[in-house]
């Protein structure tokens, strides 16, 4: 141990007694815990949040929960189990996070394995304090077992890939494990077809002929083993078969929702929800039940296919090879109808993406069908759509049928054709062929028509299924919002806003949305933005919450370039309402929390009271357990509002965004909500869009737009007396009061 010191010490590691490196439980392990995991990543140049963290504060994180952390943050993250060996001989080109029993973690920085010393830093030592060595009976005494591994990305993550077939393929083949196990016991399974077809032919050529009962126990035994053996080995086959395709079909669908939700919002503005789903999901199960049913079987049918071929030829080659012909004159009808098919099933499926748009825009716009009775019109629109589903359909169908009317005689050949010649070749020529073999041939040329067939009809199916997965590329494969989702910094928000020289324009528009527009507020305060329609108020907002980032100029955040911001961060640290907001199905307190880790019932119930939410909450009969169903019916349109705003509110964001968030509330829900904006405004940064101005007048200042340019800035008391088009504004709205007292 002196020699051990001795080295540590010049190496600046010095052992210290376990005892200092105890912790206490609680939050201060967890925060010890967090400081751990937070410091091995800054290492590789990550700065991590706690806000990503999907973990209540008063609860351990995790080592699940920490990897998601890691990994949302750009970094590649496994949680292992480590025994003593292996963890000191790990290769640490970077810090290893151990977990600790208690719920904190240290930092493994060196290790021993000739010595049996690990050396471990602990994240309330300061810098400058020497990391402690201990042997495996001190780890063993605080150490859980548990370990984060870490590192930068080294390239492009397999998610980031264009969705192709190769893709997809890739994703099969990392299932090439479980696969060697199904082709092991499919090259077994094959083997034993081949001993039934082997023991008729004994029993009709030796048995029978020679009266050997000896033979047919004998027989018989091996008969019943192999059985037995088949029946185990394909009942394992089918389960890895189960797990394969399961695996699959989870990252796939996996695969697919995540790029779905990465998507930009302005493609999901500018496309029907019923084309997405049918260019996504609908292809998406064609894509699965291809992988893990045709192509699978197919593949195994070929592990049969190779076993039997050479005892078919060993049996009759002037047979096998007739099997073989009919088989390639099947693949090559299959061939010469694979592109006209293939273009009345993407009709077909075109057909099919109208339909479902038309399903989906109705339910999705189900009230304002029932109350306009529009159920006529879109019946005779869902009407027209089935039709032309139905004739497509129909064509396809016809134009497959024909193939398989040119192919059912070939295959009938296959099995009773060469039985004849079979015949034949026995009656001239006895010694060629036995009764025993011939019954045998036919029993395992059975077996491989099928494979060859399905061989032919898979190369069809690869025509569909490439079709298919060039329809879910066509969305999948969009530009997403952000190329790294883990890129940019994560400042602290202090809510300075500033634009300058900012200028943006919709896709086809003629004139920009914002046309060079400069302005700024300080940290704390409250703006309102007033404009006529189409002004460019929405667009404002728009362009601080990054939903549109490829405008001109600057939008920063404290000095901070939006761009250079991590986007989720940035969202993260914003409180946004807008004009129609939704509400997910489910309690009202799982609304307001909205799945933000860390917040409790208290949280809701604070932000509901600053968005005088509470008072109709609490009268509810089970407050805020209610149930909201899907569309909120059971909800008005000033509860629905207020619920928003609260969602808003119980993160307590530095900058908080109200985009006409009070043009569905009544005058009472609006009156209530306006006087509590002071206290909702404390501490953060508001941006209110309205066209009421007398809601604005309480506003630090007040932005005034008008065809996408800044006509002024300030306060409403100065406005009003030095810019017409607010002037206009004031007077339109107040006209009455003005009246009134003119009158007077």
């Amino acid at each position: 141990m002196d020699a051990v010191s001795h080295e540590g010490q010049q190496a600046g590691i010095r052992p210290v007694d376990p005892s200092q490196v105890s912790t206490p439980g609680g939050a201060v392990a967890i925060q010890i815990r967090l400081m751990a995991i937070a410091a091995a990543a800054r290492f590789h140049g990550v700065e991590l949040e706690r806000n990503d963290l999907r973990c209540p504060t008063d609860e351990i994180p995790s080592p699940a929960a920490l990897t998601d952390w890691l990994r949302s943050s750009g970094l590649w993250a496994k949680a292992v189990n480590l025994p003593w060996k292996p963890l000191t001989g790990l290769d640490l080109t970077a810090p290893v996070v151990l977990l600790l029993t208690d719920g904190s973690a240290v930092l493994l920085v060196a290790n021993d394995k000739k010595r049996g010393l690990v050396w471990i830093r602990h994240s309330r030592l300061a810098p400058a304090d020497p990391p402690v060595a201990l042997d495996e009976t001190q780890m063993s005494r605080i150490w859980s077992g548990q370990a984060i591994l870490m590192r930068a990305k080294r390239t492009a993550a397999s998610e980031d890939a264009p969705f192709s077939l190769a893709w997809v393929a890739e994703l099969v083949w990392m299932e090439r494990h479980a696969m060697r196990d199904v082709g092991l016991a499919s090259i077994v399974l094959s083997i034993l077809t081949v001993l039934p077809a082997l023991m008729v032919m004994t029993v009709i050529d030796q048995v029978v002929t020679h009266q050997s009962l000896s033979t047919l126990v004998l027989i018989s035994l091996l008969i019943g083993t192999a059985m037995l053996s088949e029946t185990l080995l394909g009942y394992a086959r089918r389960q890895l078969i189960l797990v394969v395709g399961a695996r699959v079909d989870a990252k796939l669908n996996l695969h697919v929702f995540q790029r779905l939700l990465r998507l930009p919002l302005d493609y999901f503005e500018h496309n029907q929800a019923g084309y997405i789903w049918s260019m996504t999901g609908l292809q998406i199960t064609k894509i699965r039940e291809f992988l893990t049913g045709k192509l699978l079987t197919t593949m195994l049918d070929l592990v049969t296919l190779i076993v039997l071929l050479p005892i078919l030829f060993f049996l009759q080659p002037v047979l096998s090879w007739m099997v073989l012909l009919c088989a390639g004159l099947i693949a090559g009808i299959i061939v010469a109808f694979m592109k006209p098919m293939s273009r009345r099933v993407k009709r077909f499926i075109d057909a099919e993406t109208a339909k479902s748009s038309v399903m989906v825009e109705t339910l999705h716009g189900i009230r304002t069908v029932k109350s306009l009775a529009l159920e006529p019109q879109q019946k005779d629109r869902w009407d027209a759509r089935a039709a032309e589903a139905t004739q497509a359909k129909v064509a396809a169908g016809r134009l497959a049928n024909l193939p398989q009317m040119i192919i059912n005689p070939i295959e009938g050949f296959m099995q009773r054709g060469v039985l004849l010649v079979g015949a034949y070749i026995a009656l001239t020529d006895p010694g060629t062929v036995a009764v025993g073999g011939l019954v045998a041939f036919m029993m395992l040329s059975a077996r491989v028509a099928q494979p060859l067939a399905s061989l032919a009809k898979l190369m069809e199916d690869i025509g569909e299924v490439r079709t298919a997965t060039a329809l879910a590329a066509s969305v999948l494969n969009q530009r997403p919002e952000s190329a790294d989702p883990a890129a940019g910094i994560r400042p602290r928000f202090q809510g300075a806003i500033s634009f300058r020289k900012v200028a943006y324009s919709y896709p086809n528009a003629t004139a920009p949305a914002l046309d060079q527009i400069s302005f700024g507020i300080a940290p704390g305060t409250v703006l309102g933005v007033v404009g006529r329609s189409g002004s460019g108020k929405s667009t404002v907002t728009r362009l601080l919450q990054g939903i549109s980032r490829d405008y001109k100029g600057i939008v920063s955040i404290d000095g901070i370039d939006l761009r250079d911001i991590n986007l989720a961060h940035l969202r993260r640290n914003l409180g946004v309402v807008l004009q129609e907001n939704f509400l997910f199905r489910g309690t009202i307190s799982d609304n307001i929390l909205a799945g933000r880790p860390g917040l409790t019932l208290s949280d809701a119930v604070r932000a509901a009271r600053l968005a005088g939410a509470a008072e109709f909450i609490e009268r509810l009969p089970n407050g805020y357990e209610t149930m909201i169903e899907e569309g909120s019916p059971n909800l008005s349109g000033g509860q629905r509002q207020r619920l928003a705003i609260a969602r808003a509110l119980v993160h307590d964001p530095r900058i908080l965004i109200l985009d006409e968030a009070t043009s569905a509330l009544d005058p009472e829900s609006e009156a209530l909500v306006n006087a509590n904006l002071a206290q909702m405004a404390r501490g953060r940064t508001m941006v209110i869009v309205s066209h009421r101005l007398s809601s604005l007048t309480d506003c630090d200042a007040i932005l005034v737009l008008d065809q996408g340019r800044v006509l002024d800035v300030g306060p409403h008391s100065e406005l009003i007396t030095r810019c017409p088009t607010y002037q206009q504004l004031w007077h339109q709205q107040n006209r009455h009061m003005l009246t009134a007292q003119q009158g007077v």
